[in-house]
């Protein structure tokens, strides 16, 4: 064989290598990116992520020049991820004070801030565990507890609802309690800290934590692998209301803004809150 048959030979092979490894991940941005589809990339509080992906499908069924990017984390980690100069067109919070934040340093677009969802802080626990803890009241009982740190809006929530039960101290701003300090006021209890609300509900599914607090949406889907002891009042937690904005992205061109206006507006229609509805939020918000 010649060395010009060789060669080419060689170049085919690179090819299909090239081509098979385009094939493996479909949500990475370089390997979904083509030249005729515009990005929108949406960072959203990561207990909207099944609702959203939902959402995507069908909105890219219908969009099929739009490619949604979702990137699904807590809340506090995306706004510190928006802050760092992340490429970001639609943020999706799960709590008023990481918006607030960044409108503050003038990082979205006000006038397309909207309230589109309340959710419920919840305990529970695996059908199984036979805890003795009914509730955030006697969350001391618990062996073993699973718990978002402060930096996370359900874990904030929880911190507010034990302030306001005399569990907790009364402080300026509840998401500064750190983890210890949580166990201290439970009396020792061991807590496992948790990046996000996923992880909560995925430690206590999977039996390493006795109890947990998430919210009643995280639970949809997940019957047969925990059970809700409490669905703690609105007036112990207060509202957990869900903002969503466009953010001021200075990378975007004029394509991909007005793509991420088309996405917020799917995210918030009459469909969208139906599909959220199902998913256990209350889409009943002013």
């Amino acid at each position: 064989m010649n060395m010009i048959k060789k060669l080419g030979i060689a170049v085919l092979l690179l090819a299909m290598a090239v081509a098979f490894a385009g094939c493996g991940g479909s949500n990475s941005g370089e390997e979904r990116q083509t030249a005729d589809r515009t990005e929108v990339k949406v960072f959203a509080a990561a207990s909207m992520q099944s609702s959203l992906e939902e959402l995507e499908k069908t909105f890219e069924a219908e969009h099929p020049d739009v490619d949604i990017l979702l990137n699904c984390d807590s809340s506090g980690t995306l706004m510190t991820q928006i802050e760092e100069g992340a490429p970001c067109d639609v943020f999706f919070s799960a709590a008023q004070k990481q918006m607030d934040e960044l409108e503050e340093k003038d990082l979205i677009q006000a006038d397309s801030r909207q309230n589109v969802l309340n959710n419920q802080l919840v305990v529970i626990t695996r059908p199984d565990s036979g805890t003795a803890v009914t509730g955030l009241e006697n969350l001391r009982d618990a062996g073993s507890i699973a718990l978002a740190d402060g930096s996370v809006p359900v874990g904030k929530y929880t911190r507010q609802a034990l302030i306001n039960l005399g569990i907790l101290p009364e402080v300026e701003d509840p998401a500064g309690i750190t983890t210890q300090q949580v166990s201290d006021a439970l009396g020792g209890v061991e807590i496992s800290e948790q990046g996000n609300v996923s992880k909560v509900l995925t430690a206590v599914e999977e039996g390493s934590s006795e109890v947990g607090t998430v919210y009643l949406s995280d639970t949809c889907g997940h019957e047969d692998g925990v059970k809700i002891i409490e669905k703690v009042p609105y007036d112990v937690t207060g509202d957990i209301i869900y903002p969503i904005a466009l953010i001021s992205n200075p990378d975007a061109d004029d394509a991909e803004k007005e793509a991420a206006a088309v996405v917020l507006e799917w995210f918030t229609n009459d469909e969208a809150k139906a599909l959220y509805d199902k998913y256990l939020f209350d889409t009943n918000v002013e």
